[in-house]
């Protein structure tokens, strides 16, 4: 058994070194991956549609992306610390309930208002699914052929999977699976604009570079997607290779775009659930509580796992009355700090905050 497991870190010892970092690890691998998938699934590249090349190349650089930002930030103390922590409790009970909530349903979206929830959930599943048509087409994982018989036959990953009518409904959900993705998406961003600009307090947080060009980038493609079905269909292709070229060309931005934007959360969004388990986990076992009110506000293995991170990059919050800052719960630790330059001892007065367990 010892020595199977020394085996096992020679080896990913000796893949690491074969890399200059982390990141060239990771593109290397998944480029790799992506490839081999797309030489079995096109039957050794006899299925490739060029005219989707400018995709693959947006999407090839926007995995790039991702691994950078994800790997930067995955490298902090205190994410890599519940990161690794959280996949430890990958297989609790309460995973999949917890993934749901998060990545499907938004639940904690629901809790901010009905609105927001609607919101979310039309621009979301509205990008999902045009991920879900757009990438197995552009790295022909899934294709289509048609017989003389006037059946179309749906190729995935290189196996026949089922022939359809050419006007029955599962043809006619393909043909309009990113129509109907256009749609949610431009209701859901026009929903956001609106209250981008008529909510008080999102109109005096928000920036246009930050908050407003991933919403137009959004409408954008979409409203282009769009003219392409009605061009073909109401316009018979008059400019329609015109408009797949802008429509291409805005996706590429996008893609390129993601990964250092507003939209980041989207593919970050699944580290919650580790997040919602390491939170979950270690509060069922045994809550900290506060050194100067006495109430529980996080567990014991967070308290010491904040402590563990500042020592490491050298920041000591050890106080004079014995304790660690970060031992404090919130308002006590707010009415510690204005202790110190008032110099009253606002953190011992037994008042709590009018809005401290405010929610929203």
């Amino acid at each position: 058994m010892h020595l199977n497991t020394s085996t096992t870190i020679k080896a990913e010892s000796s893949i690491d070194n074969a890399f200059a970092s982390h990141f060239a690890k990771s593109m290397f691998l998944t480029v790799s991956a992506i490839v081999l998938l797309s030489f079995i699934a096109t039957r050794m590249f006899t299925h490739v549609d060029l005219n989707l090349y400018g995709y693959m190349v947006g999407t090839i650089v926007f995995i790039g992306g991702f691994f950078y930002r994800f790997i930067a930030w995955g490298e902090r103390p205190p994410t890599k610390l519940f990161i690794k922590k959280g996949l430890k409790l990958l297989f609790r009970k309460s995973t999949a309930k917890t993934s749901v909530d998060h990545l499907a349903i938004y639940n904690f979206i629901w809790n901010r208002g009905f609105y927001r929830w609607i919101q979310h959930i039309l621009i979301g599943w509205g990008c999902v699914l045009a991920c879900l048509v757009t990438f197995p087409l552009v790295f022909g994982w899934m294709y289509f052929t048609m017989d003389e018989n006037g059946l179309y036959t749906i190729v995935l990953m290189g196996m026949n999977l089922m022939e359809v009518k050419a006007d029955g409904i599962i043809a006619w959900f393909s043909y309009n699976a990113l129509n109907i993705s256009a749609t949610m998406v431009i209701a859901g961003v026009c929903m956001a604009l609106y209250r981008r600009l008529k909510n008080m307090q999102a109109r005096a947080e928000q920036k246009f570079i930050y908050d407003f060009l991933p919403l137009y980038l959004l409408l954008f493609i979409s409203i282009t997607g769009l003219l392409l079905t009605f061009q073909n269909v109401f316009l018979h292709g008059w400019m329609q290779p015109q408009m797949s070229l802008i429509h291409q060309f805005s996706v590429i931005v996008t893609l390129i775009y993601l990964p250092f934007g507003k939209l980041a959360h989207i593919p970050f969004r699944p580290m919650s659930v580790l997040a919602k388990n390491y939170r979950e986990h270690y509060s069922a076992q045994a809550m900290k509580e506060c050194k100067v009110c006495g109430d529980e506000f996080v567990s014991v293995e967070q308290s010491s796992d904040v402590v563990q991170v500042l020592g490491v990059n050298d920041i000591e919050f050890n106080m004079e009355d014995g304790f660690n800052l970060a031992e404090l719960c919130l308002p006590c630790r707010r009415k510690y700090r204005i202790s110190r330059f008032s110099g009253f001892a606002t953190h011992q007065v037994k008042v709590k905050e009018a809005n401290q367990n405010a929610k929203g």
